[in-house]
């Protein structure tokens, strides 16, 4: 089932961009929470502790959310089977790559390191986590997609409500979080000098 064809209530938003939109944005902070939880379910195996410190403050992993909606819309323009598993093995890559490289250059910061890893790219992506990734994300296509459908038309209207504080929250973390960290780094350099 695609993701733009229309669940069956009525829109606030008339099923219009906006509606998509709307919809793409659930899926988009559903799947940036299921990332927190994935990161933080495998910190606590590996580190002993869930808590691991991410980019934003609250429970979200951007990531996690742009990779699935790129992975949708590549699906939904009906490539062939064997190209959208290229897709589905490139696109998180790039996505962690991408992700890896901007906060690093914006932040003076690394979150996430495989230098010590075996076929790694400047320590942002490496080849066993892009197979986890790809494993991932074919597993969230055809298993957890469908589920997201059904949880969507469930709470879409709900959603529709909720939408502009999640907005707003989501906003103010990121704008909260860019600043904080913005100002640390400028702490730190005057504190060299």
């Amino acid at each position: 089932m695609s993701i733009f064809t229309r669940t069956p209530y009525i829109s606030l938003y008339n099923y219009g961009p906006v509606a998509v939109v709307s919809e793409y944005f659930f899926y988009f902070m559903v799947y940036s929470f299921l990332g927190w939880v994935l990161e933080g379910t495998y910190n606590l195996y590996s580190q002993g502790t869930f808590r691991k410190e991410g980019f934003l403050r609250g429970p979200f992993k951007p990531m996690y959310g742009l990779a699935p909606l790129l992975l949708l819309a590549t699906r939904d323009l009906g490539v062939p089977l064997p190209i959208f598993l290229l897709c589905a093995l490139l696109i998180p890559s790039a996505v962690e790559y991408a992700s890896g490289w901007l906060l690093q250059k914006a932040f003076h910061k690394q979150w996430w390191d495989y230098s010590g890893m075996s076929y790694q790219l400047h320590g942002h992506i490496c080849l066993r986590f892009s197979l986890y990734w790809w494993m991932l994300s074919i597993a969230c296509v055809y298993v957890l997609q469908p589920l997201m459908v059904l949880l969507y038309r469930q709470v879409g209207v709900v959603w529709q409500i909720a939408m502009p504080l999640v907005i707003l929250l989501f906003s103010a973390d990121l704008l909260w979080t860019c600043w904080t960290r913005a100002r640390g780094q400028k702490e730190m350099e005057l504190g060299e000098g």
